[in-house]
């Protein structure tokens, strides 16, 4: 398909698993009441944002994956012909869990899942301490609507993670995010890191000719203010549509994935690209003879 109604969901989220869950689908209905084909939930949206602390009880708000949150989301999906782009904390096996994305096809199949490769570990961020890093590599989802890529959050800052996605043929680029400011920030500092997050993620539309749908939380939560501000940028980075940094948001935007064809053509950086010179980037870095 070429024109594709795309939906993103920005919400807050509880402490009560199955009422964000709950939450969630009711929002992704409302998605599709207006025309959506596809809809994004953000990352981890069935809790809090649990890696502000390092607590060996939050293992408990795991599950497998399919399981209980992709079984429900399966039925929905196949009820309303959508594809659903489900973020969760998967509990692989005892000791070793991830933080994942699962794809649901509009007939409610399973298409499988993508395991955050990048994982950040900062104050307020302490994702190592829950998750081990990808390993099933880069993800490309061949649903009924278009090819889906899915990358996660901390992923969004690295140029590489996007272009290879954008190598196995997705046509839109789908980066499921939880990110906020302290709240003992000042508004420049907030303002500088917020136009930063969007700019890395518009460059990955420029470089690759790709559309790219970032859809992050609201909410204050242990002293972060997630700051929203979910997009929707055109293959050559202009943004189509930006939300609010507070509110609850679920917005529909038909995109035309023909226009990457387009965008490619008359700006071929792919073309272009100097496969034979760029060995060294497998090296941590090019200090040594």
């Amino acid at each position: 398909m070429s024109n594709v109604k795309v939906g993103l969901v920005q919400m807050s989220c509880t402490a009560d698993k199955q009422q964000n869950l709950q939450k969630a689908i009711v929002k992704v209905r409302e998605a599709a009441a207006k025309g959506a084909q596809i809809v994004c939930l953000q990352e981890l949206f069935t809790s809090l944002y649990f890696c502000d602390v390092e607590d060996y009880d939050n293992f408990k708000l795991a599950e497998s994956i399919p399981g209980p949150s992709t079984d429900e989301l399966q039925k929905v999906a196949a009820e309303l012909n959508v594809v659903i782009i489900a973020s969760l904390f998967e509990k692989r096996a005892q000791g070793v869990y991830h933080n994942t994305t699962a794809v649901l096809d509009a007939d409610g199949s399973y298409l499988g899942k993508y395991r955050k490769m990048h994982i950040p570990d900062d104050p307020g961020f302490y994702e190592k301490f829950y998750f081990t890093p990808g390993d099933l590599g880069y993800k490309v989802f061949k649903t009924k609507y278009g090819k889906v890529g899915v990358l996660i959050c901390w992923d969004q800052w690295y140029p590489e993670a996007a272009r290879i996605t954008a190598l196995m043929g997705a046509d839109i680029l789908f980066y499921p995010t939880a990110i906020g400011w302290a709240t003992t920030q000042d508004e420049a500092t907030n303002v500088e890191q917020y136009n930063a997050w969007q700019t890395i993620q518009r460059s990955h539309a420029v470089a690759n000719g790709i559309h790219v749908v970032s859809v992050n939380r609201v909410g204050e939560e242990a002293g972060v203010k997630f700051w929203g501000g979910s997009f929707f940028a055109n293959p050559f980075g202009a943004i189509i549509h930006q939300t609010s940094h507070d509110q609850e948001e679920v917005v529909v935007q038909e995109l035309d994935f023909d226009k990457s064809d387009y965008y490619r053509s008359h700006w071929p950086f792919l073309r272009d690209r100097r496969i034979d010179s760029y060995q060294p980037i497998t090296k941590r870095l090019l200090d040594e003879d």
